[in-house]
């Protein structure tokens, strides 16, 4: 995916998205609110390698983001990630909700701000069992743990972009 959209909110970011997905739903909530607390609207197309740079320099704060108190908590949660690759299962365990997997799967798969929020990151836990056994075989040879170059025999898990577009955020993010 060449082309990212970024709708930003009064100069915080409220959506990055290879499309307008999220905009129905900003604007809704947008007009729930009382006059005077929105003042700008804008949108703009940047390149993966833009928003690679645009992450790099976003804090949490920089954030405009709608959703329940639940969606916002795993955003947070998949904000503040170590880079790594995560189980959906895992993951709920971090957000205290190891009961609720596909609760927590819908409120990641939701998260408005691609990349930025790192929604990428969580796989499916036979992935992550699949790469563990990979990745065991792959410390006795010459890739000595190497494993990036698993992510093309991986399910990476459902992606509104696609699997090939997951795999590259993921890809560029655990280069660094």
């Amino acid at each position: 995916m060449a082309k990212w959209i970024v709708i930003e909110i009064d100069g915080k970011l409220a959506s990055v998205a290879g499309d307008y997905r999220h905009l129905p739903r900003i604007a809704e909530e947008i007009a729930k609110l009382p006059p005077g607390k929105t003042g700008s609207i804008t949108t703009r197309k940047i390149t993966t390698d833009q928003l690679v740079e645009l992450a790099a320099k976003t804090k949490w704060e920089d954030l405009r983001l709608f959703g329940t108190k639940f969606q916002i908590n795993v955003w947070k949660t998949l904000y503040e990630l170590e880079p790594r690759l995560y189980s959906y299962s895992e993951f709920a365990n971090m957000v205290d909700n190891p009961q609720g997997v596909r609760a927590v799967a819908h409120a990641v798969a939701a998260n408005p701000v691609a990349y930025i929020i790192p929604c990428h990151l969580i796989v499916p836990k036979e992935s992550m069992d699949k790469a563990r056994e990979i990745r065991s075989l792959a410390e006795k040879t010459l890739f000595q743990g190497q494993d990036l170059y698993l992510l093309d025999t991986l399910d990476v898990g459902e992606y509104a972009y696609g699997p090939e577009v997951k795999r590259e955020l993921i890809k560029r993010q655990l280069a660094k």
